[in-house]
Protein backbone atom coordinates (compact mmCIF):
# COMPACT_ATOMS: atom_id res chain seq x y z
CA UNK A 1 0.00 0.00 0.00
CA UNK A 2 1.38 3.29 -1.03
CA UNK A 3 0.81 6.47 1.32
CA UNK A 4 1.77 9.86 0.55
CA UNK A 5 4.09 11.36 3.12
CA UNK A 6 4.25 15.09 3.63
CA UNK A 7 6.13 17.42 6.33
CA UNK A 8 4.96 18.51 9.57
CA UNK A 9 3.77 21.60 7.52
CA UNK A 10 2.11 20.32 5.07
CA UNK A 11 4.30 20.35 1.67
CA UNK A 12 4.70 16.98 0.06
CA UNK A 13 7.83 14.57 1.16
CA UNK A 14 7.41 12.23 -1.11
CA UNK A 15 5.47 8.29 -1.02
CA UNK A 16 5.73 4.92 1.41
CA UNK A 17 5.20 1.54 0.82
CA UNK A 18 3.15 0.67 4.17
CA UNK A 19 3.52 -3.52 4.85
CA UNK A 20 -0.20 -4.91 3.89
CA UNK A 21 0.43 -7.64 6.34
CA UNK A 22 0.54 -4.37 9.40
CA UNK A 23 -1.53 -1.55 7.36
CA UNK A 24 -3.71 -3.61 5.17
CA UNK A 25 -5.63 -6.02 7.65
CA UNK A 26 -8.99 -5.99 7.28
CA UNK A 27 -10.45 -4.88 10.69
CA UNK A 28 -12.58 -6.66 12.96
CA UNK A 29 -15.28 -5.35 15.31
CA UNK A 30 -15.26 -8.86 17.43
CA UNK A 31 -11.19 -8.60 17.74
CA UNK A 32 -11.19 -4.58 18.40
CA UNK A 33 -13.50 -5.38 21.12
CA UNK A 34 -12.00 -8.00 22.96
CA UNK A 35 -8.53 -6.03 23.23
CA UNK A 36 -10.15 -2.53 24.39
CA UNK A 37 -11.79 -4.57 27.03
CA UNK A 38 -8.84 -6.20 27.97
CA UNK A 39 -7.32 -2.88 28.00
CA UNK A 40 -9.59 -0.92 29.94
CA UNK A 41 -10.25 -4.01 32.20
CA UNK A 42 -6.20 -3.95 32.97
CA UNK A 43 -6.26 -0.11 33.29
CA UNK A 44 -8.45 -0.86 36.98
CA UNK A 45 -6.98 -0.56 40.21
CA UNK A 46 -8.57 -2.20 43.23
CA UNK A 47 -9.54 0.16 46.50
CA UNK A 48 -7.06 -0.42 49.48
CA UNK A 49 -7.98 -3.14 51.20
CA UNK A 50 -8.92 -2.73 54.86
CA UNK A 51 -8.19 -5.41 57.64
CA UNK A 52 -11.42 -7.13 58.94
CA UNK A 53 -12.19 -8.71 62.56
CA UNK A 54 -10.70 -11.65 61.55
CA UNK A 55 -7.34 -9.84 59.83
CA UNK A 56 -6.73 -7.88 63.32
CA UNK A 57 -4.06 -9.20 65.47
CA UNK A 58 -5.56 -8.49 68.95
CA UNK A 59 -6.28 -10.33 72.16
CA UNK A 60 -9.61 -12.63 72.26
CA UNK A 61 -9.40 -12.68 75.46
CA UNK A 62 -12.34 -11.57 77.57
CA UNK A 63 -11.47 -8.19 78.79
CA UNK A 64 -14.08 -7.56 81.73
CA UNK A 65 -16.65 -9.43 83.83
CA UNK A 66 -19.63 -10.74 82.69
CA UNK A 67 -22.23 -8.99 84.95
CA UNK A 68 -21.68 -6.00 87.02
CA UNK A 69 -19.85 -3.37 84.91
CA UNK A 70 -23.00 -1.49 83.67
CA UNK A 71 -22.14 -2.43 79.84
CA UNK A 72 -22.18 -3.99 77.28
CA UNK A 73 -20.85 -7.73 77.76
CA UNK A 74 -17.90 -7.69 75.37
CA UNK A 75 -15.41 -10.51 74.84
CA UNK A 76 -13.19 -9.32 72.08
CA UNK A 77 -11.33 -6.43 71.57
CA UNK A 78 -11.05 -6.67 67.78
CA UNK A 79 -14.83 -6.33 67.35
CA UNK A 80 -15.25 -3.53 65.13
CA UNK A 81 -16.59 -1.08 67.66
CA UNK A 82 -13.39 -0.77 69.51
CA UNK A 83 -10.36 1.73 68.14
CA UNK A 84 -7.98 -0.89 66.32
CA UNK A 85 -10.55 -3.42 65.86
CA UNK A 86 -11.63 -4.96 62.34
CA UNK A 87 -13.50 -2.69 60.07
CA UNK A 88 -16.90 -4.23 59.69
CA UNK A 89 -17.86 -5.20 55.77
CA UNK A 90 -14.58 -3.20 54.52
CA UNK A 91 -13.13 -2.61 50.99
CA UNK A 92 -11.43 -6.12 49.50
CA UNK A 93 -8.45 -6.41 47.09
CA UNK A 94 -9.77 -7.61 44.16
CA UNK A 95 -7.55 -8.89 41.10
CA UNK A 96 -8.98 -7.35 37.64
CA UNK A 97 -5.99 -8.43 35.85
CA UNK A 98 -7.24 -10.22 32.99
CA UNK A 99 -5.08 -12.48 30.23
CA UNK A 100 -5.51 -12.36 26.37
CA UNK A 101 -3.76 -14.57 24.12
CA UNK A 102 -0.37 -12.41 22.51
CA UNK A 103 -1.86 -13.29 19.07
CA UNK A 104 -4.96 -11.86 19.52
CA UNK A 105 -3.44 -8.49 20.97
CA UNK A 106 -1.09 -8.30 17.98
CA UNK A 107 -4.38 -8.93 15.81
CA UNK A 108 -5.96 -6.29 17.18
CA UNK A 109 -2.92 -3.71 16.86
CA UNK A 110 -2.58 -4.32 13.40
CA UNK A 111 -6.54 -4.08 12.61
CA UNK A 112 -6.55 -0.47 14.74
CA UNK A 113 -3.79 0.66 12.08
CA UNK A 114 -5.52 -0.78 9.27
CA UNK A 115 -8.92 0.94 10.05
CA UNK A 116 -6.97 4.81 10.40
CA UNK A 117 -4.83 3.40 7.27
CA UNK A 118 -8.06 2.97 5.75
CA UNK A 119 -9.30 6.74 6.53
CA UNK A 120 -7.51 9.19 9.25
CA UNK A 121 -4.23 8.06 8.71
CA UNK A 122 -1.20 10.69 7.84
CA UNK A 123 2.43 10.16 7.66
CA UNK A 124 4.76 13.19 8.25
CA UNK A 125 8.51 12.54 7.34
CA UNK A 126 9.38 13.67 11.22
CA UNK A 127 8.38 16.08 13.51
CA UNK A 128 10.70 18.79 13.84
CA UNK A 129 9.66 22.49 13.90
CA UNK A 130 11.51 25.62 13.76
CA UNK A 131 9.76 27.01 16.37
CA UNK A 132 8.64 24.50 18.47
CA UNK A 133 5.87 26.50 20.54
CA UNK A 134 2.37 25.46 21.20
CA UNK A 135 1.17 28.47 19.46
CA UNK A 136 3.43 27.21 16.32
CA UNK A 137 1.74 23.53 16.52
CA UNK A 138 -1.81 24.78 16.79
CA UNK A 139 -1.16 26.55 13.75
CA UNK A 140 -0.06 23.26 11.37
CA UNK A 141 -3.06 21.14 13.15
CA UNK A 142 -4.81 24.28 11.84
CA UNK A 143 -2.93 24.43 8.26
CA UNK A 144 -2.99 20.57 8.08
CA UNK A 145 -6.91 20.18 8.88
CA UNK A 146 -5.73 18.16 11.90
CA UNK A 147 -9.17 18.80 14.02
CA UNK A 148 -11.02 17.06 16.95
CA UNK A 149 -8.42 14.17 18.90
CA UNK A 150 -5.58 13.54 17.69
CA UNK A 151 -2.54 10.72 18.07
CA UNK A 152 0.92 11.37 17.14
CA UNK A 153 3.14 8.77 17.37
CA UNK A 154 7.02 9.22 16.79
CA UNK A 155 9.38 6.38 16.58
CA UNK A 156 11.65 4.94 19.40
CA UNK A 157 11.80 8.06 21.32
CA UNK A 158 9.55 11.38 20.58
CA UNK A 159 10.88 14.55 19.50
CA UNK A 160 10.99 16.89 22.95
CA UNK A 161 10.42 20.37 21.37
CA UNK A 162 6.86 18.49 19.46
CA UNK A 163 5.82 16.71 22.66
CA UNK A 164 6.26 19.78 25.19
CA UNK A 165 4.76 22.56 22.63
CA UNK A 166 1.67 19.89 22.08
CA UNK A 167 1.11 19.04 25.14
CA UNK A 168 -0.95 22.13 26.24
CA UNK A 169 -3.02 21.41 23.29
CA UNK A 170 -6.69 19.55 24.02
CA UNK A 171 -7.16 16.48 22.72
CA UNK A 172 -3.84 15.87 21.33
CA UNK A 173 -1.87 13.02 22.59
CA UNK A 174 1.92 11.91 21.45
CA UNK A 175 3.64 8.80 22.16
CA UNK A 176 6.83 6.26 20.90
CA UNK A 177 6.07 3.99 18.55
CA UNK A 178 6.60 1.14 21.57
CA UNK A 179 3.06 2.84 23.52
CA UNK A 180 0.98 2.50 20.69
CA UNK A 181 -1.94 0.51 21.35
CA UNK A 182 -5.38 -0.43 20.00
CA UNK A 183 -7.26 2.10 22.48
CA UNK A 184 -5.94 5.42 21.92
CA UNK A 185 -5.60 4.76 17.78
CA UNK A 186 -9.52 3.97 18.19
CA UNK A 187 -9.92 7.10 20.58
CA UNK A 188 -8.65 9.15 18.10
CA UNK A 189 -10.04 11.06 15.37
CA UNK A 190 -6.83 11.65 12.97
CA UNK A 191 -3.23 8.86 13.41
CA UNK A 192 -0.13 10.88 12.09
CA UNK A 193 2.90 8.89 12.15
CA UNK A 194 6.44 9.54 11.59
CA UNK A 195 8.64 7.47 9.57
CA UNK A 196 10.28 6.28 11.94
CA UNK A 197 7.19 5.59 13.36
CA UNK A 198 6.15 2.94 10.57
CA UNK A 199 9.14 1.26 10.52
CA UNK A 200 9.20 0.52 14.14
CA UNK A 201 5.71 -0.50 13.83
CA UNK A 202 6.44 -2.69 10.89
CA UNK A 203 9.15 -3.97 12.32
CA UNK A 204 7.88 -4.79 15.56
CA UNK A 205 5.34 -7.16 13.64
CA UNK A 206 8.02 -8.72 11.04
CA UNK A 207 10.35 -9.32 14.07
Amino acid sequence: MKVKVQKIDGKAAGDVELNDAVFGVEPRADILHRVVTWQLWNRRETARPTRERSDVARTGKKFGRQKGSGGARHGDRGAPIFIGGGKAHGARKRDFNMSLNKKIRALGLRMALSSKAQDGLVIVDSLELKDAKTKAVADVFGKNGWSGKVLVIDGETVNDGFKKAAGNLKGVNVLPAMGANVYDILNHDTLVLTKDAVEKLEARFNG
